[in-house]
């Protein structure tokens, strides 16, 4: 789905007054609940795909009092029918989000009660710990060691001062690729107010190894930056993709050794896990990470106790069997 309003033709599974009703849902979203575009055009892509299984099995147009009328097969269908696709628990989770979320907009507008999706028993998820770096190989990934010195310094010092936002801020790279230059935490500057998913807003205290890292890239970059430009800017001087941060990870893998999983996003997790370990606060992390709901930040208190069994099993002498 584009970034445009939403139409009636972006549902052309569904009638016209179904179709409309979903764009009002969509238009809502995005305004008094604040999803981000993203979600807003996944819930979109998920509908749609939802009208397209209808109108297959029906062989009709979907209308609202098709909608009203789904049994729980009808559910079950449409879900094996995704499984068959290859479409992960993840993904299915979502677009059963995204359902729900739609049956209870109709019921709020009172235009019609839907109640079939709440019956349908959510997909497990396999529980997958953030796989965090080591400190001395974060703070070797965050500071660009290893770096192709055919590259030029200012690049070098551009890619190292993002990644250390990422490490030592703990941002996501959108966040971190977002800020503006007049934004930019250097000198006496010490903290950041980052927009993070669904609009939401964090303020991020910046360490000094991070302003210098900054400060270094400032010095070096040949572009004018506007005050109200982006900060880190790609080498002709546009807005820098974020496929070129992950690009850079890539190569210093392979200069520090590192596995697969070290990504430009292992280092967010690195940067919970360190202050998890050193003895931070649940609640602290969970502001500094920009998370909705604390127990999305309570997994890394699963990967500090397997980082503590892990060094009990390798240092204590009961822990193995000659």
């Amino acid at each position: 789905m584009s970034k445009s309003e939403p139409s009636v033709l972006a549902f052309p599974h569904a009638d016209a007054e179904l179709a409309t009703l979903a764009g009002a849902w969509l238009r809502r979203l995005a305004g008094e609940r604040r999803v981000s575009p993203l979600t807003r055009d996944a819930y979109a892509r998920d509908l749609r795909q939802f009208f397209s299984f209808l109108r297959d099995r029906f062989d009709a147009a979907v209308t609202l009092p098709a909608l009203a009328a789904l049994k729980l097969t009808d559910v079950r269908a449409f879900m094996a029918h995704r499984r068959a696709q290859g479409v992960s628990s993840r993904s299915l989770l979502r677009q059963l989000a995204g359902l729900r979320s739609f049956a209870r907009h109709l019921g709020r507008e009172g235009i019609v009660s839907i109640d079939v999706f709440t019956k349908v028993r959510s997909p497990k998820l396999a529980r997958v710990l953030p796989k965090a770096l080591s400190v001395d190989k974060a703070r070797e990934l965050a500071s660009g060691e290893g770096d192709d010195e055919a590259r030029p310094a200012w690049i070098v010092a551009r890619d190292a001062a993002a990644l250390a936002l990422l490490y030592g801020a703990g941002l996501r790279i959108s966040e971190a690729l977002a800020i503006k230059r007049g934004d930019a935490p250097v000198g006496s500057v010490d903290s950041l107010t980052i927009v993070g998913k669904g609009g939401k807003t964090r303020a991020v205290p910046v360490i000094q190894p991070v302003r210098a890292a900054v400060e270094s890239y400032l010095d070096l970059c040949p572009h004018p930056l506007a005050a109200d430009g982006p900060l880190f800017v790609g080498a002709r001087g546009g807005p820098l993709s974020p496929r070129i941060i992950q690009l850079t990870v890539q190569r210093l893998r392979g200069a520090l050794g590192l596995p697969d999983s070290a990504t430009p996003h292992a280092l967010r997790h690195s940067f919970a896990t360190h202050l998890l370990g050193r003895g931070g606060d649940l609640r602290s992390i969970q502001e500094l990470l920009g998370h909705a709901s604390l127990s999305t930040t309570q997994i890394y208190t699963a990967v500090d106790r397997a980082r503590l069994l892990d060094a009990y099993q390798s240092a204590h002498p009961r822990a193995t069997t000659a």
